[in-house]
């Protein structure tokens, strides 16, 4: 049985600034979203098929951000605690308190990388399935910084990797933010950064994207302990999995839709 370690959520402080971990995580996520897409833009049939220059994607990454923090907050909001915020709207700002959504922040990047490319007179399409495989390494640093803060941890379970959260209580309980950091996270970049590399119909990597996280995060939701507020929802399933269902519809549906379309290229080509 292990102990988690109980890190100091402070990563360093300057002065009165403390830097928290999970903050550094989100500029992780950011870096490696750029990183990643200068060198995708450095293949030309990616910029041809994208329509983006590299002094491009700084302005992408600007408006993706906007839409994670934004669209996180209010989903959080929207879908988990509406009744609270309904109660107290000023404590909607005060984001400091923690309380992002993943599924609102899929929400926010695709109206901010509409857009984009609205501003841009670029085709939404290609450019949003040039940026899906990008998301994933952010989405395992985030979960990275959720096992450093001891947050969202998992049902009780005695398997031989099961983890203590002293903080929670004794007894041991599923790692589950390292599933989700391995699922979500690293399979799912393997996974869309494989299927992108080939030309795709415009909207079948985005297609991929949402059926991918959909399936990875219901199952690691077995393993996730509800969250105290909300408890267990119809069917026994949690607040997460009921929220992948339709998101896993949706990628059903945009990817038939993208297949029927052969000959529209996407950034893959």
């Amino acid at each position: 049985m292990l102990i988690h370690p109980q890190f100091d959520p402070i990563a360093f402080s300057i002065g009165p600034l403390a830097v928290r971990w999970y903050g550094l995580m989100y500029l992780l996520a950011f870096a490696a979203f750029f990183l990643l897409g200068r060198s995708r833009l450095k293949r030309p049939a990616f910029a041809k098929a994208t329509g983006l220059a590299p002094r491009d994607l700084e302005d992408l990454l600007f408006w993706g951000a906007l839409g994670v923090v934004l669209g996180g907050r209010l989903g959080y909001v929207l879908f988990y605690k509406p009744g609270h915020y309904l109660a107290h709207p000023l404590e909607v700002l005060a984001v400091w308190q923690g309380g992002m959504s993943f599924h609102g922040g899929l929400l926010g990047v695709i109206v901010a990388t509409w857009l984009f490319c609205r501003r841009r007179g670029l085709a939404f399409w290609p450019v949003i399935d040039f940026a899906a495989p990008l998301v994933p390494i952010g989405l395992a640093a985030g979960r990275i910084g959720n096992f450093i803060n001891g947050e969202l941890w998992g049902r009780p379970t005695d398997v031989p990797w099961a983890m203590v959260f002293p903080q929670v209580d004794a007894l041991p309980r599923h790692p589950s933010q390292l599933y989700q950091f391995a699922g979500e996270g690293l399979l799912l970049f393997a996974l869309l950064w494989w299927y992108s590399s080939r030309p795709r119909p415009a909207g079948a990597v985005s297609g991929m994207f949402l059926i991918g996280y959909a399936v990875l995060r219901f199952a690691a939701e077995f393993a996730r302990e509800p969250d105290s507020f909300l408890g267990l929802q119809a069917l026994g399933l949690t607040m997460g999995q009921w929220l992948c269902v339709p998101m896993f519809v949706a990628g059903l549906a945009l990817y038939a839709w993208a297949r029927r379309r052969p000959g529209q290229a996407g950034a893959g080509s």
